[in-house]
């Protein structure tokens, strides 16, 4: 190599490009600078022509397409190596060469080729890696030292330049222990789902004088049935809300009533013993009185016992009157508390019974929805028209019930409600589906035109306040849409609207998205 310094290299390598007539390029100007200096000539990477190439190969195949963009990221890095073997793990998904079955690439003439496999890149492990962090929720975080060893696979697989050998045998460990934890979070869903089962049906076996609850507890064991999803646990929670909340109320009822007939009991209980006392010291009078009746010589000695007899049977008389007009009363009342509990006990029935109607709404019901979506889908079928299925969610409902109350959040349902039917048309239909979600079947409504319906609600809503006391407050919903598909049931049509709307949800509430 020339000991010349840089400098006098550069000058020197001007002075050539003139005599030998060249253009000063970049090209030129390195060519001659690496020939001075006794560098060995490297030709510049050419990233665009080899980019062209990438572009210009076929990607009509799964493999094609993973071989050109394994080529494309070799030529970002300037990689000939990535480049090289890109190009000759393609060869074996050109056209000319097929695939037998065991996925061997055989030419024209019968000849097999096996397929290159590429060299596992920085990328590729970095996508096992973000693969296991999003499987680490479902794996819970009670075993520490599983956390520990995933922080460490994680930190290996993310590393530049880690060894594959050295990914792979901490991998293999991983997998062992992955499988037994994945293992116990499978036995620890499956036994907590069967202590639910039992706490709803010891629930159900204990109140089978109550129709109302025993039928909600089947409810309950319905939907608490595998595969759970989150829309189940949900309705699940929502039904056992429902359940605990109308069972407080019937057992405040049921206490209330059981405390009056106590103390109807214990008057009762007074009362006799009064009239007891009462019909004692008479009898003891009269004895008396019989007494000096026979001392008597006279009808003068026998007037002021007479007398006594009168005024004793009086009072007597009187306090029979009060004590049978008490005893008249609290009997009344005891008819009243039982004619309340029957009451009680036939609102429970009945608000538990099919009825179409949700009472608090007006909107049908579970039931009445269901059988407007079969008449609509008739409708669908014999027509050839289209039907959109809207599912909406009030936007943090659960907060609005926390702070200003249940009997508020039931005033918003309602007032939801009502601004939903007056934008309805006449031939649109609005069901409670359950809790503080509502559906709206759209008949002859496309799956454009249905998101537009569910846009202009929720404009109505910002234009409608509801009034909280005085307090105005603004009702939001996320929404999602569906079209009914050929041959979709309309089960089918409600749960994609409702994966729309969690979407909705999870993109920041108070929007409507088609499915």
């Amino acid at each position: 190599m020339s000991e010349k310094k840089p400098f006098e290299i550069a000058r020197e390598t001007l002075k050539q490009l003139t005599v030998r007539k060249l253009l000063p390029t970049p090209l030129n100007y390195q060519a001659i600078y690496n020939e001075i200096a006794g560098v060995p000539q490297v030709q510049p990477f050419p990233a665009d022509s080899l980019r062209d190439i990438a572009q210009a190969l076929p990607a009509k195949t799964p493999g094609q397409q993973k071989q050109r963009g394994l080529l494309e990221y070799a030529i970002d890095r300037l990689n000939w190596e990535g480049v090289k073997a890109a190009l000759v793990a393609y060869g074996g998904f050109v056209p000319a060469v097929g695939l037998d079955k065991s996925g061997v690439g055989a030419s024209s003439q019968g000849e097999i080729k096996p397929v290159t496999v590429p060299a596992i890149t920085e990328d590729f492990l970095a996508q096992i890696g973000r693969l296991i962090e999003y499987a680490q929720p479902a794996l819970g975080t009670d075993d520490e030292h599983f956390g520990e060893q995933t922080k460490e696979l994680l930190k290996a697989l993310n590393r530049p330049g880690t060894d594959v050998a050295t990914a792979k045998l901490m991998m293999v460990n991983y997998s062992h222990r992955l499988s037994f934890t994945a293992e116990d979070q499978a036995e620890i869903k499956k036994s907590l789902l069967k202590l639910l089962h039992l706490v709803f049906e010891n629930i159900g076996e204990l109140s089978l004088d109550e129709k109302w609850l025993k039928g909600q507890m089947d409810a309950l064991m319905d939907a608490s049935k595998p595969p759970l999803t989150l829309r189940r646990l949900d309705d699940v929670e929502r039904r056992l809300k429902d359940v605990i909340f109308k069972q407080k109320d019937a057992k405040e009822r049921s206490l209330q009533a059981q405390n009056e007939m106590r103390q109807m009991l214990a008057t009762f209980i007074d009362r006799l013993s009064e009239m007891t006392r009462s019909t004692g010291s008479f009898h003891e009078k009269l004895v008396e009185n019989a007494r000096q009746i026979e001392k008597a010589r006279t009808i003068a000695d026998i007037a002021p016992v007479l007398k006594e007899v009168v005024g004793a049977t009086r009072t007597m008389a009187d306090q029979s009157k009060i004590a049978g007009e008490e005893l008249q009363a609290m009997r009344v009342r005891a008819d009243e508390t039982e004619r309340e509990l029957v009451k009680l006990h036939k609102e429970l029935d009945r608000v538990s019974s099919q009825a179409r109607h949700d009472p608090l709404t007006g909107a049908l019901n579970r039931k009445g929805m269901d059988e407007a979506m079969e008449k609509e889908v008739s409708n669908v079928r014999r027509k050839d028209t289209p039907l959109s299925v809207a599912l909406l969610d009030i936007d943090n409902f659960k907060n609005l019930n926390d702070t200003l109350g249940h009997t508020t959040g039931d005033e918003a349902l309602a007032h939801l409600a009502a601004v939903a039917r007056e934008c309805m048309r006449p031939q649109d239909t609005l069901a409670r589906y359950g809790g503080e979600e509502f559906v709206i079947l759209l008949p002859d409504t496309p799956l454009d035109k249905g998101v537009e319906a569910m846009t202009r609600l929720q404009r109505e809503l910002t234009k409608r306040f509801f009034l909280a006391g005085t307090e105005k407050i603004l009702i939001t919903f996320s929404a999602g849409v569906a079209q009914l598909t050929a041959n979709e049931k309309g089960a089918g049509a409600i749960k994609r609207a409702d994966q729309a709307m969690y979407l909705a949800k999870r993109a920041g509430k108070n929007r409507v998205i088609a499915a």
